[in-house]
């Protein structure tokens, strides 16, 4: 199945949490609603002092008026709701290193089903063998709520940085009794009726909760898997390793599937990455694939020495290199993937990552007085790229998404399209080529149809177009660079940066009156845009 790792760093916790607090949890259901309002003005106070920075994609205000609101309703509240509410305060702070670990209030254990979101919505992926018949059925319904409701309600409890995280920790959330009754998705937590279409009809179960809380992240082996194991593709297997790789010889390709950012006890994971250039230097060897997909983090202090013996060796170069990231590329990994995409020729494929580029973590605990539930919250800035680089995710060059068809037949999408790339092809080497030569060529109706093609969906052709317009203005190609800046403006004209930035380069190409219009178009959609305030200013006095 698609791998748990975004949660590693978070079962390592709760199990840790089930030890310190058990005595907490058999008594959390009988607080009083002062005892509750306690907890919850405890946390909203606690929350900002002990994170680095708990505003800084939520305001104060809400934050604060969150809480109020919580703490105002708390007398007419379950204890599964004030849990949830709680969560939902912490979850506002969209930091995946920042949250509760509520498992010793999960005393119910868990409805023995495993939900996953591909890209064709939200199917059963697993489940015990009595409830057989709703595996691999798309979900119609979970409790009183259809799929697209219940996966609404539930993505405002998950802590996550991102989308991608949510998309990742909902549909687990969703087997939580506590969690769905505090939601008020069911009103029985004995109990959760399931509703999927599965071959064109309609399969209804009805669940009881088995098991512990642990069995929604590390499924039983008894499980009736969707996937048709014996066509189970590369990265499904060895999921308890945290990196092996295989050679295959036929398509001269290394494969290696990093689950984590650790040292085994036998093998470091630089000497890994040895033995992987060793091979990758002495054999007929056409691309290196690093598939960080199902990556949770780890010691992002070991990532460096892989860098560098990846720059040196002969797989560093356009077109070979590839990178294969998803919605559980998280913490350490994210930091592999910045200095992946900072210092090597990578191509990514896959699923954006979990974590924005430059993100908080280093998470520390405080506990909530009365219930003795933990909090953790992020206390380190880690900052690797650009500090003006805000992107809440890296995006893949090549969009390579995972249906549910994909997962029960045993393809890769990811990995074929790897398979299938030929040097050149990507958007990003496109632009490298077009900043190399002496003429655009054809680039820019390459570009057109390149827009237009799906697999790039998560291209940022703004950012990127910018970025070659300035470079062919710096190369002195001032033709080239209003054509490039003309196109960014024509399929983005919502911009204000575009009409800027052709701007600039009317200037330099002696197009004063034109320069003036496009400058007006980027004050008329932003009329705060300083340098087009700027610019106008100069122009018209000139």
């Amino acid at each position: 199945m698609p791998g748990n790792a975004v949660w590693t760093l978070i079962l390592a916790a709760l199990a840790a949490a089930c030890l310190f607090s058990n005595a907490g949890a058999q008594k959390t259901p009988n607080f009083t609603a002062a005892q509750w309002q306690a907890d919850v003005r405890f946390l909203g106070e606690q929350l900002p002092m002990v994170h680095k920075n708990a505003f800084h994609r939520v305001g104060r205000e809400e934050f604060d008026a969150a809480v109020d609101s919580l703490y105002s309703g708390v007398p007419n509240m379950s204890a599964d709701e004030i849990v949830v509410g709680m969560m939902k305060i912490i979850a506002m702070v969209h930091d995946g290193h920042t949250y509760m670990e509520a498992a010793p209030y999960f005393r119910s254990g868990a409805f023995p089903v495993s939900f996953y979101r591909f890209s064709d919505g939200l199917y059963v992926q697993k489940a015990a063998p009595a409830y057989s018949d709703i595996v691999g059925g798309k979900v119609v319904r979970i409790g009183n709520a259809s799929a697209d409701d219940a996966l609404a309600a539930v993505s405002a409890v998950v802590s996550a940085d991102n989308k991608m995280g949510i998309m990742d920790g909902g549909p687990k959330l969703l087997a939580i009794p506590e969690i769905l009754a505090g939601l008020k998705l069911i009103s029985d937590k004995q109990k959760l009726t399931v509703v999927v279409n599965k071959d064109g009809k309609e399969h209804s179960a009805e669940l009881k909760p088995q098991g512990t809380f642990h069995d929604i992240f590390d499924t039983p082996p008894d499980w009736v898997d969707a996937a048709k194991m014996q066509n189970a593709q590369l990265y499904l297997m060895h999921m308890g390793d945290p990196y092996w790789f295989e050679y295959l010889k036929v398509k001269q390709i290394v494969y290696v599937k990093q689950n984590a950012v650790q040292n085994k006890p036998d093998e470091t994971l630089a000497n890994f990455y040895k033995r992987v250039f060793e091979l990758i230097e002495n054999n007929p060897v056409d691309k290196l694939v690093i598939d960080l997909r199902n990556n949770g983090g780890g010691n992002n202090g070991l990532n460096t020495s892989i860098i560098i013996q990846l720059i040196r060796s002969k797989v560093d170069k356009p077109g070979h290199l590839f990178v294969i990231t998803g919605r559980q590329t998280f913490s350490a990994a994210q930091n592999f993937t910045n200095l992946l995409e900072k210092f090597t020729d990578a191509i990514f494929v896959g699923e954006p990552t979990a974590d924005h580029v430059n993100m908080y973590g280093d998470n520390r605990p405080f506990t909530l007085p009365n219930s003795g539930l933990v909090v953790r919250a992020s206390t380190l800035w880690w900052q690797d790229l650009d500090p003006r680089d805000e992107r809440k995710w890296k995006a893949p060059d090549i969009a390579a998404e995972l249906s549910f068809d994909d997962y029960r037949s045993g393809r890769d999408p990811a990995l074929q399209a790897v398979i299938d790339h030929k040097p050149g092809q990507s958007v990003a080497e496109l632009v490298r080529s077009a900043s190399k030569s002496a003429t655009l060529g054809n680039f820019v109706q390459q570009t057109r149809a390149a827009k237009a093609d799906q697999r790039n969906r998560y291209v940022e052709f703004e950012a990127m177009l910018n970025r070659l317009g300035y470079d062919l203005l710096a190369k002195k190609r001032v033709a080239d660079a209003v054509e490039i800046f003309q196109l960014n403006a024509e399929t983005n004209p919502g911009s204000a940066n575009v009409y800027d930035s052709l701007g600039d380069a009317l200037v330099i190409a002696g197009k004063t009156d034109e320069a003036i219009r496009s400058y007006e178009k980027a004050v008329a959609i932003d009329p705060n845009y300083a340098s087009s305030i700027e610019a106008l200013k100069r122009l018209k006095k000139k």
